[in-house]
């Protein structure tokens, strides 16, 4: 039985669709949980056990995960919070339904950064690797899929790249870094799920194929939408007024400030990419199959 939180998610819905075509050849059962059952399609509904409610809550993880071999961990962050609560404290009622219901596997959702000189000063991963260590305390065998920035993060710049040509970051415009696809994330995490070989506790990095700057960003997006796009920097002080403008937390928008700040300074460089941490998705076939049919 593996258990599947944030189904309906941007990681979740592939990783669910992942599952389905493979667990029942391997003798796996799929359970999800999720808080609106009508999120899920209906050939979906009709091939998982479903457990409705939030994975925050007590008495929703101990239906959950009874009888449960493995889980898929992943913390929506709740901008209403300080980053601490949002990941750990979110965290703390399944590390102990993990121990009540003796679950032997556990894939989470993380960053990359760990045994970095920045990793103690970088805000939301900061909370996220506090999180790896909580659960990895627990006793389950756990594997930290350790990500980038995601290439589903330009979704929510469609909108000014349709409009205006331009989308915002804070990170210098020659900073190279990896970006990887959801897509990868979750084919990584199901191949996990589905062998438990594995013991210990690990992080599992996810790099993308290759590292880009926002130029090469730039550059790519302009080739792939046939539409001049262009990077514009923002400042830290932006970011932060912005953010808090949309009423988040301010601790938690200071969160995201330090993330940013890190990555500028190479936050996700403390990892070689190697053949078995690249993923497949380049982000040229991700604009021209994703990207571009929302900015048209």
């Amino acid at each position: 039985m593996i258990v599947i939180t944030a189904p309906t998610g941007n990681i979740g819905r592939h990783l669910l669709s992942r599952l389905l075509e493979s667990a029942p050849a391997a003798g796996e059962e799929l359970r999800v949980i999720v808080r609106d059952p009508d999120r899920l399609p209906d050939a979906v509904r009709e091939r998982v056990e479903v457990v409705t409610g939030s994975h925050a809550e007590a008495g929703v993880l101990d239906r959950a995960f009874e009888g449960a071999d493995a889980v898929f961990w992943l913390v929506p962050p709740d901008a209403s919070l300080t980053p601490y609560e949002a990941y750990s404290g979110f965290t703390r009622p399944a590390v102990e339904a993990f121990a009540a219901h003796g679950v032997g596997h556990v894939v989470g959702v993380s960053a990359l950064g760990r045994g970095t000189p920045l990793a103690d000063r970088a805000g939301l991963v900061t909370a996220s690797l506090a999180m790896d260590d909580l659960i990895s305390g627990s006793g389950v065998a756990y594997r930290a899929l350790a990500n980038p920035s995601f290439f589903e993060n330009f979704l929510e710049e469609a909108d000014s790249i349709r409009e205006k040509g331009v989308f915002t970051d804070v990170v210098a415009a020659d900073r190279k870094a990896p970006y990887v696809a959801v897509a990868d994330i979750a084919a990584v995490g199901a191949r996990l799920l589905l062998d438990r070989s594995w013991t210990g506790t690990d992080s599992v990095p996810v790099h993308g194929p290759r590292d880009l700057s926002p130029d090469d960003l730039a550059r790519i997006m302009t080739e792939q939408l046939g539409r001049p796009v262009r990077y514009e920097r923002q400042s830290l002080d932006e970011l932060y007024t912005t953010l808090v403008g949309y009423g988040l937390n301010e601790a938690f928008a200071q969160g995201v400030v330090d993330m940013k700040r890190a990555k500028d300074e190479g936050l996700d460089a403390g990892v070689a990419r190697t053949p078995d941490t690249a993923s497949p998705t380049s982000f040229e076939q991700w604009c021209a199959e994703v990207l571009k049919p929302l900015t048209r």
